[in-house]
């Protein structure tokens, strides 16, 4: 009973969160994670009364599953957004400043926090600035869906947005891999040349491979129904079962086999929108179904949010230039590499915007940082610190960025008109 009505609290304080911060024009996602943080242990969850809020870590930590999924959902979500015929026109530009803006993340992240290392070097050391660096790379592609879906937001730079975020992901996976693999050697004093090159390697080769296997499987699976309400059900337990197989991992000898459940399902998504004909339909009504557990996952994520960073003055300090010197990198990178590519003026000047937001993929990596030792613990508080910030300001920085680039249009007076005379409709028929 307790997990229930823990769900339950979760997804109704977030939603009448939306109400409440409706007059600011804040995107969604902005107040599912505020109320996360108000029915976390550091708000509502302190007073240690059952069923106000969530009294511990380990009690948000216990509804896990509700966040797995709801990440394989957003990936196969964007892996829609791989179809071949929008490729063809963006497929170069958005692989071109993909790889190109999370380098620059990093590279920029790299230099910042090692101006501090030699400033504090007691405080902030190389295997760490190092570590931090690599995190950089990575977005949160579940924040810019919702907000790409609660605002309809279409055109050139959307077209462009969520391949990229997809593909930034899979760059940040490499380049942690490496990074965290040198980090280890500095640390130990070791090389392992398995962390560092063949583990990364087989992970995403792996990864791809199941998700494309998948994708298939569903595909065929698919031919079996004639309703689409059973086409449907069996799309949502495809996802659910290639989240579930996504997370098995095993040695062969030195090499460690592994799977990023981000791009398994990114995978399934990508291969089953492009040979499946009725995927367009079936998309549309999987991303219905997914909005009560996406609010769910966000409102969760605002909960595991640990507001004792700010107690401690050095990660203030590392945390600040680490989030800025990674929005510099994102938006520089993605300005040069999209001049470069000959994109519009509207998406050099505000893509890289739309980037700064960053949360699961780096609290994964974060995770991962903590077999370094005590070292982990500061990327891990600076990471949540980062994220933290990110989370509440990131999604409305992404909207004001589609916005001004003419991706998100404002509502017509037509539409206005059609919603007040439903209102009033159905005002009068209340009244009768």
């Amino acid at each position: 009973m307790s997990t229930l009505l823990s769900v339950s609290i979760a997804l109704l304080g977030g939603l009448l969160m939306t109400r409440a911060f409706k007059p600011f024009k804040l995107p969604a996602v902005t107040a599912y994670l505020i109320a996360g943080v108000l029915i976390g242990p550091y708000c509502l969850g302190a007073l240690g009364i059952d069923g106000l809020g969530f009294p511990t870590g380990e009690a948000v930590a216990a509804l896990g599953l509700i966040s797995e999924v709801a990440l394989g959902f957003i990936a196969f979500s964007i892996g829609n957004e791989f179809r071949v015929e929008e490729l063809k026109k963006t497929g170069k530009q958005a692989f071109t400043i993909g790889i190109f803006q999370a380098l620059v993340a990093a590279l920029f992240v790299d230099l910042a926090l090692f101006g501090m290392h030699l400033l504090m070097p007691d405080k902030l050391t190389v295997p760490q600035l190092i570590t931090l660096g690599a995190i950089a790379t990575a977005t949160a592609p579940a924040a810019t869906l919702m907000v790409v879906r609660q605002y309809k937001a279409k055109g050139p730079l959307t077209n462009l947005l969520l391949p990229i975020v997809a593909l930034d992901d899979a760059v940040g996976l490499i380049v942690f891999a490496v990074s965290f693999g040198i980090s280890k050697t500095l640390v130990s004093g070791q090389v392992d040349l398995f962390s560092i090159i063949v583990n990364p390697i087989v992970e995403i080769i792996l990864s791809l491979l199941l998700g494309a296997i998948m994708g298939w499987v569903l595909t065929q699976l698919e031919k079996l129904f004639n309703s689409n309400t059973n086409r449907l059900n069996l799309t949502i337990a495809a996802v659910f079962l290639t989240a579930a197989i996504s997370m098995v991992d095993f040695h062969v000898g030195p090499v460690h086999v592994s799977f990023s459940s981000l791009l398994v399902c990114m995978m399934l998504g990508t291969v089953f929108c492009n040979i499946c004909p009725l995927s367009h339909d079936l998309m549309a009504a999987s991303d219905k179904w997914t909005s009560p557990l996406f609010a769910t996952f966000f409102v969760l994520s605002g909960a595991e949010l640990e507001l004792d960073v700010f107690t401690d003055w050095a990660i203030i300090v590392i945390g600040l230039v680490y989030i800025a010197f990674r929005c510099l990198g994102k938006y520089f990178g993605t300005f040069a590499s999209a001049k470069a590519t000959k994109c519009s003026p509207e998406i050099c000047k505000y893509l890289g915007i739309t980037l700064f937001p960053q949360a699961g993929v780096a609290l994964g990596m974060c995770s991962i940082a903590m077999q370094i030792g005590a070292q982990g613990t500061l990327i891990r508080n600076i990471t949540l610190f980062a994220v933290l910030i990110y989370e509440v300001f990131g999604p409305v920085m992404t909207r004001q960025a589609l916005k001004a680039a003419g991706d998100i249009k404002p509502m017509s007076d037509e539409v206005k008109m059609r919603r007040h005379a439903k209102l009033a409709e159905a005002e009068e028929r209340r009244t009768k």
